[in-house]
């Protein structure tokens, strides 16, 4: 009966991800088990030479042409909400500055037209680059293609565009999914009842819902006893407020045994409703991770006890660099997906650890290695001497 179960299980799990990729939204990456220095990708030519490349010459190692002056990039995200994006944002403006390069970021405040509008802005403004973070392909396929058509390159986090010439990177929303809710039902040993949080309108989001909609199948003996979720400009907050009352609908031990968070905002909302409710024996696993989660995570006594996440100022990093080699004329992939991480607490030390400490505990965190072109260490050494 348990072979019958894992194998209906995968057979529903394999079922839900490929009607994704039969749909027009750009989701060839799902379930990506690649190690995170392996570029997933529809040209294997494209995969030698850009995400692999190596120095073979001195040609190989000089800056090429259009990067010999400083180039302007827009980094123009949906949404800029606590520590994760904070955390990104470094990330690319490091990577730029590195490069000798200027980064103007524009946050849409969750509107996607002010979004399109600003990629619209961006092409007026001529930039040599521009890098998306999240965003749908409804709202940005129009002047995404305009930008592609007038020869800006276009490196997109977290979306759905599959338009031909723009490089689309993600964290692999199935597997941080899946880590972590896997881990949530062996905790469990197979039986409970959970809260969940999460909210549509995001293509993460709608992702990492496939995977849960399959957990359910696979786990019929865990039961959904709510479910909610806002993103908002205060979405932490929010969540704890929310997750207070259902705290107060189930106020006895063992209503409720664990939360399933999938942002890092409702876990740390869900997280301080628990503490302040004194209700840790329910335990929360989340999904993302930045320095202010990891001190919640290793406080003492904390609910929070896993996290599935990538290193999100290496995503900016990594970002960064395809556009980069995108002006240099360099073939990039279509798709490329960071390999996710399972962070749980008895993982790590009962000192504090910052995210830079990370891959001390956790095998290969911020370790991509992507992305890297022979010429780039000779651009940052030109920059450094200036």
């Amino acid at each position: 009966m348990k072979r019958f179960k894992v194998s209906s299980f995968l057979i529903l799990l394999i079922f839900a991800v490929f009607s994704i990729l039969a749909g027009c939204t750009n989701e060839q990456d799902a379930m990506s088990s690649k190690p995170a220095n392996a570029t997933k990708t529809t040209n294997d030519k494209a995969e030698t030479t850009s995400s692999h490349s190596t120095a073979t010459s001195g040609e190989q190692t000089a800056v090429p042409e259009k990067l010999k002056k400083p180039v302007k990039i827009a980094a123009i995200m949906q949404l800029s909400i606590g520590t994760f994006s904070s955390q990104y944002i470094a990330g690319v403006k490091e990577q730029v500055q590195k490069f000798g390069g200027e980064v103007q970021i524009y946050n849409a405040d969750n509107d996607l037209t002010k979004m399109a509008s600003y990629v619209e802005t961006a092409i007026t403004q001529n930039v040599d680059a521009i890098l998306l973070d999240h965003g749908r392909a409804d709202a940005l396929e129009g002047p995404v293609k305009k930008a592609v058509a007038k020869g800006i390159p276009v490196v997109a986090f977290d979306n759905d565009l599959n338009i031909p010439g723009v490089t689309v990177i993600d964290q692999d929303d199935y597997s941080l999914a899946w880590k972590t809710l896997k881990t949530l039902a062996e905790d469990l040993n197979g039986e409970g009842n959970i809260v969940t949080i999460w909210v549509g309108g995001f293509t993460p989001m709608e992702r990492r819902h496939v995977i849960y909609e399959a957990f359910k199948k696979r786990y019929p003996n865990i039961k959904e006893i709510a479910k909610f979720g806002t993103a908002s400009a205060n979405t932490a907050l929010d969540t704890q407020t929310q997750m207070e009352a259902i705290l107060k609908k189930y106020p006895n031990k063992g209503d409720i045994d664990a939360v399933f968070a999938t942002w890092d905002e409702f876990a740390k909302g869900a997280t301080r409703a628990i503490e302040q409710a004194g209700r840790t024996e329910i335990k929360v696993y989340g999904i993302d991770l930045s320095d202010e989660d990891l001190q919640m995570i290793q406080k003492p006594n904390s609910p929070w006890v896993a996290t599935t996440a990538t290193d999100p100022a290496e995503v900016g990093r990594v970002q960064v660099r395809f556009a980069y080699q995108k002006i240099a004329g360099e073939k990039t992939p279509n798709i490329y997906s960071l390999e996710p991480h399972l962070v749980k607490r008895s993982d790590l030390p009962d000192k504090q650890v910052s995210m830079n400490e990370l891959s001390q505990y956790i095998p290969g965190w911020g370790q991509s290695n992507v992305a890297i072109s022979p010429w780039m260490k000779t651009l940052e050494a030109q920059v450094s001497q200036k």
